[in-house]
C-alpha cells in the first residue's frame, strides 16, 4: 500500500484535519535558533502552540528560549502582551536536546544554514523521529523545496514555509509546493499560517519563489542606470522613492540588506534560471562586495555609515521659469493626470489631437513620457523625456532627461513646468527607459510571466510584493494603471537598444498588452 502523507501513525486513513490548520493543542517544533528560528517560534508560541526549539549546537536551544522570553518581556513592557499571556506562553516553550524530543510535533519548521546537503540530512533524520502525519517545512529562501525533499520516504508531507524577517512583524508567508508536495499538505500549511495571523500566498517551487524572483529588477535596473553613468545612487534612490513611491531606494536598501546577501540572492536566481539575461548580476555590485563595502554592517556600501558622515544629496535642478502656456498633443496615457495639475497651477493648456502623446513647450521642445527610446536618435527634434510616477499629484520629484547639446532654454522650460507643480526636478543623462519606467516595466513583465507559468495567481503576486517588500502597488496592479501595451512597447524599444534578451518582453506581457484597446497607447 502506498504511504500517505496525511495519516495518523498506525493508520491508513487520512486525519480529519489533514487540510485544516494545525490544532493549537499540538506541538510545533523549530529547528535552528538564529533570528529567523526564534521569530518563527515566537509566532507559533503566541498562536497557542506548545513549541520545541532545537539546535545541533549544544546550549543554543536554551539560549534561544531565553532570547524569546526576552522578546515577550519587551512586548509586555510596551503593553502589547499581558503578563499572564506571557507566562502561559513561556510555560509552553521548551528547549530540546535531541531530535527525538520532537516526536510529538504536528509541524516541524527548519531554519538552518542554506546548504542543501545539510537540510536534506536533517529531514532524513526527522523522518525517523516524527509521525507520518507530521508536516515537515523548510524556511529556505534560495534552495529548491523539491530538492530538499528529494530523498524523503514521504515527500508529499513536505512544504516550504518562507517567512520574512523579522517573522513576528512581517505578515507575508510564502507557502511553496514542491514537485511532490501533497495539495492537502500545502493547504494545511496555508491555513496554519493564516491562523497564526499571517497573510499566506501560494506558489510553486520556482527559483526565488514570488518575491525574490520578481523583485530582481528593482535592484538590477538601478544598478544598470548607474553603470551607464547617467545618474548617481542618491538621485536614483530619490527617483524611485519620491516619484515611484517605493519606501526605500535600491542603493540604500541593499546597503541595509547587505551587499553580499543581496548579490548572492541575485546570483542564485540567475544560476537557477540557467543564466537568463533578465537576471544578470551587476558587475558594479560585485566590485563593491569584493572590496568589502557591504553596507551598514561594514560601515560603507554605496553610502558611508561612519559617525558623522553625511548622505549625498540627489541632483536637484536650480529654479527655472515655468512657461505660461503649453499644448498637450494626443493622449499622455498614465501621465494624463498632469493636465489637471498644470491647469490648477495656472498654466494655460491647449489640447490637440495627435498620434504622438506629448507636451509641446513654447520654445518648441516636446516633453514625452519615457518610452524606451532616447532623444539623441532624433537630433532634429528637441525631445525631453520625463519619467513615470505612481501618482503625479503625490510625487515629490520628477525626473527628466535629454541628449547632450539640447538648447538650455528647452531644458529649462521643462524643468520650470514641473517646478510650477511644487515638484523637485532631477535631470539625468539620456538613457532608454529612464529610471522608474524601466524598473516598473521589468517588474510587471516578470510578474505577468510568473502568473502565466502558474507560479502564483495574480492576486497572490500583488499581495506578496506589497507585503513582502513594501511595494507601493502590486506589479500587476501598476501594469493595469500604466497600460500593459505601453509597458510592452517600452521594453521592445529597449530590446532594440540592448539586444541581449534582457528586455525582450515575455509572451505573457505581450498577451496582456494586445488585450488592451490600442487607443490607450497613443
Amino acid at each position: 500500500m502506498t504511504a500517505n502523507a496525511n495519516v495518523r501513525p498506525g493508520s491508513d486513513e487520512p486525519s480529519a484535519d489533514a487540510a485544516g490548520p494545525v490544532d493549537p493543542s499540538r506541538a510545533v517544533a523549530v529547528v535552528g535558533t538564529g533570528t529567523m528560528g526564534q521569530g518563527i517560534a515566537q509566532v507559533a508560541l503566541l498562536a497557542g502552540h506548545p513549541v520545541r526549539l532545537y539546535d545541533s549546537a549544544p546550549g543554543r536551544a536554551a539560549e534561544a528560549v531565553d532570547a524569546v522570553a526576552g522578546r515577550l518581556d519587551r512586548l509586555v513592557e510596551k503593553g502589547r502582551l499581558d503578563a499572564a499571556e506571557r507566562d502561559a506562553a513561556l510555560a509552553r516553550l521548551h528547549a530540546a536536546d535531541a531530535l527525538a524530543e520532537l516526536a510529538d510535533a504536528a509541524l516541524v519548521v527548519e531554519a538552518i544554514v542554506e546548504r542543501l546537503p545539510v537540510k536534506q540530512q536533517l529531514f532524513a533524520d526527522l523522518e525517523d523521529v516524527v509521525g507520518a502525519d507530521t508536516v515537515l517545512a523548510t524556511n529556505t529562501s534560495s534552495l529548491s523545496v523539491t530538492a530538499i525533499a528529494g530523498g524523503l520516504r514521504l515527500p508529499g508531507r513536505f512544504v516550504g514555509l518562507h517567512f520574512f524577517n523579522p517573522a513576528p512583524l512581517l505578515p507575508l508567508v510564502e507557502v511553496v509546493s514542491g514537485f511532490a508536495t501533497d495539495p492537502a499538505t500545502a493547504t494545511r500549511a496555508y491555513e496554519t499560517a493564516r491562523r497564526w495571523g499571517k497573510t499566506p500566498v501560494r506558489c510553486t517551487d520556482t527559483p526565488g519563489f514570488i518575491v525574490n524572483r520578481i523583485a530582481r529588477p528593482f535592484y538590477a535596473e538601478a544598478l544598470r542606470v548607474y553603470e551607464e553613468g547617467v545618474a548617481d545612487p542618491a538621485t536614483i534612490d530619490a527617483a524611485l522613492r519620491e516619484s515611484g513611491g517605493f519606501r526605500m531606494g535600491p542603493f540604500e536598501l541593499t546597503d541595509l540588506i547587505g551587499q553580499d546577501v543581496n548579490e548572492a540572492v541575485t546570483r542564485s536566481v540567475w544560476d537557477s534560471f540557467h543564466q537568463d539575461p533578465k537576471f544578470t548580476p551587476s558587475l558594479a555590485q560585485r566590485r563593491l562586495v569584493e572590496s568589502g563595502r557591504l553596507g551598514r554592517k561594514s560601515g560603507q556600501g554605496w553610502f558611508s555609515y561612519a559617525e558623522g558622515a553625511g548622505r549625498p544629496e540627489p541632483h536637484t535642478a536650480a529654479p527655472a521659469k515655468a512657461p505660461e502656456r503649453i499644448t498637450v498633443r494626443g493622449d499622455l496615457g498614465p501621465a494624463e493626470q498632469l493636465v489637471g495639475l498644470f491647469e490648477e497651477a495656472g498654466i494655460g493648456v491647449a489640447r490637440e489631437e495627435g498620434e504622438t502623446g506629448g507636451i509641446e513647450l513654447p520654445g518648441g521642445a516636446l516633453l514625452r513620457l519615457a518610452d524606451g527610446r532616447t532623444s539623441f536618435e532624433r537630433p532634429a527634434e528637441k525631445i525631453v523625456h520625463f519619467d513615470l510616477a505612481l501618482d503625479y499629484a503625490a510625487a515629490g520629484r520628477i525626473v527628466v532627461s535629454a541628449r547632450e547639446g539640447i538648447p538650455d532654454e528647452a531644458l529649462a522650460e521643462a524643468v520650470g513646468l514641473f517646478q510650477a507643480l511644487g515638484k523637485q526636478v532631477s535631470v539625468i543623462g539620456d538613457v532608454p527607459g529612464m529610471i522608474v519606467a524601466r524598473t516598473v516595466a521589468m517588474l510587471v513583465d516578470l510578474a505577468a510571466d510568473a502568473v502565466e507559468r502558474g507560479v502564483a495567481t495574480a492576486e497572490d503576486v500583488d499581495t506578496a510584493m506589497r507585503l513582502g517588500v513594501n511595494y507601493p502597488a502590486g506589479p500587476l496592479e501598476w501594469g493595469e494603471k500604466a497600460g500593459f501595451r505601453r509597458l510592452c512597447s517600452l521594453l521592445l524599444q529597449m530590446h532594440k537598444r540592448y539586444p541581449t534578451g534582457r528586455y525582450a518582453p515575455s509572451v505573457a506581457l505581450a498577451r496582456r498588452g494586445y488585450a488592451e484597446p490600442a487607443e490607450e497607447t497613443r
